[in-house]
């Protein structure tokens, strides 16, 4: 068996975007490492996992993989065939952050170098994350008081805080990325309810699932 554990960097002494940038870097370089066999395998271990979670919830945000993110291309796929309504990120005007209706991978497009393909048409504002039930979003370490670190940029933080605060979120990361250690963070930084790891969802107190 693969051993996947992470040495994360001792990064007490340093300050904060240093100490973050020093945790993505280890992590990635550990994602990197995975083989496209055993991150297709968790993938479809992650789509049961995520339905379970989701539960009643019939309108849901998430997000489309890129790269060495655990995978969600079947996840997104298996959440419109269950009948509920999916929104993901998508480029607006001016590059700005908005989101589509995910209605499957032949209506996807590549918008910019770097970014998550999106779904063709409307661009919906953030005004549309009112009709969300549940969400699921990427993240590079989550640690057991729900501190997220995510990619750099903030822009999930926003999104965590347009939601109604009784949303459960989840976010996905492998076993290995779920620490019981501190991680760098400031009043930015919102935490998550739960962990969604490829067989388990991980409750980290406060919210319920809509079941």
């Amino acid at each position: 068996m693969t051993d996947h554990t992470i040495s994360l960097p001792d990064v007490s002494a340093m300050a904060l975007p240093e100490a973050k940038q020093a945790l993505r870097a280890t992590v990635r370089a550990a994602r990197a490492k995975r083989t496209p066999a055993a991150r297709e395998e968790a993938e479809a271990r992650w789509v049961t996992t995520v339905l379970d979670f989701l539960g009643t919830a019939t309108t849901v945000a998430g997000y489309i993989s890129v790269a060495n993110e655990p995978g969600t291309r079947a996840l997104c796929d298996a959440i419109v065939a269950s009948g509920r309504t999916l929104l993901v990120p998508k480029l607006g005007p001016g590059l700005t952050r908005q989101w589509a209706r995910y209605t499957g991978a032949d209506n996807l497009t590549d918008q910019a170098p770097g970014r998550p393909p999106a779904p063709r048409g409307e661009a919906l504002d953030s005004a549309v994350l009112r009709e969300v039930d549940a969400a699921f979003i990427p993240a590079l370490l989550v640690n057991h008081d729900g501190v997220r670190l995510g990619q750099g940029g903030g822009w999930y933080d926003r999104v965590l805080k347009q939601l109604d605060s009784s949303t459960p979120v989840g976010a996905l990361v492998w076993p290995e990325e779920y620490v019981h250690t501190p991680l760098p963070h400031d009043e930015m930084d919102v935490p998550v309810h739960y962990v969604l790891l490829p067989e388990t969802v991980v409750d980290l107190g406060g919210h319920t699932p809509m079941h």
